[in-house]
C-alpha cells in the first residue's frame, strides 16, 4: 500500500476500493437474474463488454483496475439473494479473492421493472451494505 493512504478510498465514490502500489483495484461480483439472464443476454456477454470498456455502471471505475471475483445468479424467486451473496463471500474468501462491490446485473434491474421480481432494491441494498459491508450497485450496462 502506498504510504499515507487508507485501504479505503473515502470520498471517491468507491468506498470499498482497495489501494494497490500502482493504483486502485475494485474487486467486484455480479449477480444476474436466474430467470431472464439468458433471454436478454447469453453468457453475460454484455456485462463483460461493459466491464472491459468501462461503460454503463462500470464507468465509475475509470481510474481503477477492475477485478471480477465471480458471477452468480440471484438465487431465483422469491428472492434468495442474501444467502447467495453469503455463499459467494465464503467461497471467494476461501480462495483469497475478497469482494468489495456487488453489482446487480442489468437483467436483475429489468426483472424488477418488468417481470414482477420480488427483490426490493432499497431493502436489499441496505441489507448487503449494513450486514455484509458491500457497496451495492444496481445495473451493469445500458444495452
Amino acid at each position: 500500500m502506498t504510504e499515507g493512504r487508507s485501504p479505503r478510498c473515502e470520498g471517491r465514490g468507491n468506498t470499498h476500493t482497495r489501494w494497490r502500489e500502482d493504483g486502485l483495484m475494485a474487486n467486484i461480483a455480479i449477480l444476474f437474474c436466474k430467470r431472464i439472464q439468458d433471454h436478454s443476454c447469453i453468457a453475460c456477454a454484455k456485462c463483460h463488454k461493459a466491464m472491459d470498456e468501462l461503460q454503463g455502471e462500470f464507468s465509475r471505475y475509470a481510474d481503477d483496475e477492475i477485478h471480477l471475483v465471480g458471477m452468480t445468479d440471484c438465487g431465483d424467486c422469491p428472492g434468495l439473494t442474501v444467502p447467495r451473496v453469503k455463499l459467494l463471500r465464503e467461497v471467494a474468501a476461501n480462495l483469497g479473492r475478497p469482494i468489495d462491490v456487488i453489482h446487480l446485473g442489468t437483467c436483475v434491474k429489468l426483472a424488477m421493472e418488468t417481470a414482477q421480481c420480488p427483490i426490493d432494491f432499497d431493502d436489499l441494498q441496505i441489507m448487503l451494505e449494513r450486514e455484509l459491508g458491500y457497496e451495492v450497485v444496481l445495473g451493469t450496462h445500458s444495452y
